[in-house]
């Protein structure tokens, strides 16, 4: 029951974002998980491309 107070305690110290700040937050991750997406897809295309060159 000590572990239950004590994270119920900690609970009520934890600072929420409001509005604003989580729409602000989850647009740079969206927007960043597409970079990479488009970066990871960008790479992977010149590797297979290389690659096919080489065994050719």
């Amino acid at each position: 029951m000590k572990f239950l107070k004590s994270v119920k305690d900690e609970m009520k110290q934890v600072t929420w974002p409001n509005r604003k700040q989580l729409r602000k937050d989850t647009l740079i991750v969206i927007e960043t998980s597409i970079i990479f997406g488009v970066m990871f897809f960008i790479m992977d295309t010149a590797i297979q491309s290389l690659f096919s060159l080489v065994l050719k």
